[in-house]
C-alpha cells in the first residue's frame, strides 16, 4: 500500500497528540515522531504549530457525528441521543477530550484565529442540535417554551463540562448524569 503524503501524516498525529495532549502538550517533534516523518519536514508543510492545530480542528469537526443530528428517519430525540452516544462512545477510556473544549481551555486566549476556530466549531455544533430541538418541539417531544438555541448552546457546555468531570474522574458518570438530566428533566 502506497504511504500517505507526509502532510496527512503529521496532521493526522496532529488531531491525535491534541486530542490526548492538548495544545500545549503536543510538542511538534511529538508530532513528527509519531507520523514517523522528519521534524524538518513539518514545515514544508504548516507554518508553525498554531498553522497545523487551525487545520487538526477543521479536520476534528468534519469527523463529529453531525449527521446523526439530521437523520430525519428518527424521531428528534433519537437522533440528539444518538448524537451523544457516539460522542460518549469517542471518550470510553476517560484520556482523550474534544478538540474544541481542549483548545478554548488551553488557547483561545492567546490565538485569536484558533479562537474563532473553536468558536465557529462550537456554534455549527450548536446551530444543528438547535435544529433538532425545533423539530422536537414541532413534533411534540420537547416542551415547547425551551428557546432551541440557547438549550443547544447549553447541552454542548453541559457534554463540555461532562468530558471534563468524567477525564478528572476516570469514569462514566458525569455522562451518565448528562444523560439522565438532558433526557429524563430537560428535553422531556
Amino acid at each position: 500500500m502506497a504511504r500517505q503524503s507526509m502532510r496527512e501524516e503529521i496532521l493526522g498525529s496532529g488531531v491525535e497528540l491534541f486530542l490526548e495532549r492538548g495544545f500545549n502538550a503536543a510538542a511538534v517533534k511529538d508530532i513528527t515522531d509519531r507520523a514517523g516523518v522528519p521534524k524538518g519536514s513539518f514545515y514544508n508543510h504548516f507554518e508553525s504549530k498554531e498553522a497545523l492545530a487551525a487545520v487538526a480542528l477543521e479536520r476534528y469537526g468534519e469527523t463529529r457525528p453531525i449527521p446523526l443530528l439530521r437523520d430525519e428517519s428518527r424521531t428528534p430525540a433519537e437522533r440528539i441521543r444518538r448524537h451523544f452516544e457516539a460522542l460518549g462512545a469517542e471518550l470510553s477510556e476517560y484520556t482523550k477530550g474534544c478538540m474544541y473544549g481542549n483548545f478554548a481551555a488551553e488557547v483561545v486566549d492567546h490565538s485569536e484565529p484558533l479562537r474563532l476556530r473553536v468558536k465557529g466549531g462550537l456554534e455549527e455544533w450548536s446551530g444543528v442540535l438547535a435544529e433538532a430541538i425545533a423539530a422536537g418541539q414541532q413534533a411534540g417531544e420537547f416542551r415547547a417554551e425551551l428557546d432551541p438555541e440557547r438549550t443547544a448552546r447549553y447541552l454542548t457546555s453541559a457534554w463540555e463540562g461532562a468530558i471534563l468531570r468524567a477525564r478528572a474522574d476516570k469514569s462514566g458518570e458525569a455522562f451518565e448524569i448528562f444523560f439522565d438530566l438532558t433526557f429524563g428533566a430537560l428535553l422531556t
